[in-house]
């Protein structure tokens, strides 16, 4: 059943005229967007305490206190968190005995949008502190949002609209979580990315993070949702800014002894390779969309199955529309990530070089330039040729001589490395095979995972339908 689309300023309006609603706005960048329409539709009375803008540092620093966590950034997590308990700490301080039956809230947003030069493209964080009843505990809709309005001013149009659709679809959709998520975008598509959403709250407990993460994919918010061992959502401009990532694609169905020790290995090549402090580098597991959908439909308990693996085994996972490396890639090199490692079977290269080549027959060095910039290099993991039981590795994989002189280039110049340290003697292990023998109850299949992981199924009971 379709859900009918509001224009903005019905939105607007219908929260006005709910008499229990009543809150504050704070506002830093691209303008009061959000609290104008609250105010332009009428009846404004009824839900606006407050409306402000600390746009200057030194007041908003007087306020909210300085910026240390974001290293001097006004835009960041950090930021918008110290808004809200700012201002919603002053709606309950000033307002509760006066006013006992009101469902308070906080909305506060710290936006950069696209300057004169466009050397800022315009992004932001948002946050509602709400109630859902008078007497109780509040809870937390925070995200961020990449505008791709190329104009200033329809930068701070959608910023409005955004800032609207997250205080109606709180109070209208909260008993519906992917609605709610979905209704972030309505008015908006084309215009922004949102690529964090987190909600936390008592009455948002049974709502999961990282199925979140999947629904912002799947509806299309952003190609990238993050999340990280805890389950909670995360920002990849906040944790990996100006850091460097080593990411491993993978089905993770369920993680293997290959997979642990393609991962183990990558990692410690990747940290050696580099002068930087180790605790400036990040490993992430990556699930895309596309994989989760190989069986023809999405399955949120198989994908839930998968989560709980990877958190047990202390992974940071990306899940991705971004079939193409290339795509991901240029995702993380817009947060300054200062080098890009990517972890993958011999097999899947092979299928990578063959497919760029295929498809980009016109202008083949120009798409291996897009995939093999100066600060990413692919890490391979050997396989074993089950007719000859020779090692496959990035050296010995058939490559079209049409363009093997490019190939020798990137060998070469060390865009593509062998992992240098592996395990032989697991090579044979298939996680496909490993998944059938759990859900047909054959035993054994313990010894092809790590301990955590064989755990972890039998406990929960994952995989089995």
């Amino acid at each position: 059943m379709s859900r009918p689309v509001l224009e903005t300023e019905q939105k607007a309006l219908e929260i006005n005229l709910d008499e229990p609603i009543y809150g504050a706005f704070a506002e830093i960048g691209a303008g009061q967007e959000v609290a104008r329409h609250f105010f332009q539709v009428g009846a404004a009375a009824g839900t606006i305490a407050k409306s402000m803008s600390a746009y200057d540092k030194i007041v908003s620093d007087d306020i909210y206190g300085p910026e240390l966590l974001g290293k001097g950034r006004y835009v960041c997590e950090s930021r918008l968190y110290k808004m809200l308990d700012h201002e919603y700490g002053l709606m309950e301080t000033r307002l509760r005995t006066r006013q006992p039956d009101r469902t308070f809230f906080a909305f506060a947003d710290t936006v950069a949008a696209i300057n004169y030069t466009k050397t800022i493209k315009g992004d932001g964080w948002l946050g509602l502190r709400f109630q859902l009843k008078p007497d109780s505990a509040p809870n937390d809709l925070i995200l961020h949002v990449r505008m791709l309005d190329q104009d200033n001013r329809l930068q701070q149009q959608a910023v409005g609209i955004l800032g609207v659709n997250m205080i109606y679809g709180c109070y209208r959709h909260h008993l519906d979580p992917e609605t709610l998520i979905k209704s972030l975008m309505d008015n908006l598509r084309g215009r922004v990315m949102i690529d964090m959403v987190r909600i936390i709250g008592p009455d948002f407990q049974w709502v999961d993070n990282r199925l979140i993460c999947l629904w912002m994919v799947k509806n299309e918010l952003s190609n990238v949702a993050i999340f990280g061992p805890d389950g909670n959502s995360m920002h990849a401009g906040e944790f990996l800014y100006k850091k460097s990532i080593l990411i491993a694609r993978g089905s993770y169905r369920p993680p293997t002894l290959v997979q642990e020790d393609m991962i183990r290995h990558s990692f410690e090549q990747f940290r050696s390779e580099s002068d930087e402090d180790p605790e400036n580098t990040h490993f992430l597991t990556e699930i895309t969309l596309d994989n989760l959908m190989s069986d023809g439909a999405l399955d949120e308990r198989d994908f839930m199955d998968r989560a709980q693996l990877l958190c047990g085994l202390h992974q940071t996972v990306i899940v991705s529309n971004c079939v193409q490396h290339k795509k991901l890639i240029s995702y993380f090199s817009d947060y300054k990530v200062k080098r890009i490692g990517l972890a993958l079977g011999v097999r899947k290269l092979e299928s990578i070089i063959k497919e760029t080549w295929q498809s980009n027959t016109g202008h083949i060095l120009g798409a291996f330039g897009e995939l093999f910039l100066q600060n990413v290099r692919f890490y391979i993991y050997p396989a074993r040729d089950e007719a000859t039981g020779n090692l496959i590795t990035s050296r010995n994989i058939e490559i079209p001589a049409e363009i093997r002189f490019l190939y020798e280039h990137l060998l070469e110049n060390r865009n593509i490395v062998d992992i240098e340290a592996f395990n032989p003697d697991i090579l044979s292990i298939y996680h496909k095979a490993v998944l059938d023998m759990i859900q047909q109850g054959i035993g054994g299949w313990e010894q092809f995972v790590p301990t955590p992981v064989a755990r972890l199924i039998k406990a929960k009971r994952l995989f089995i339908r």
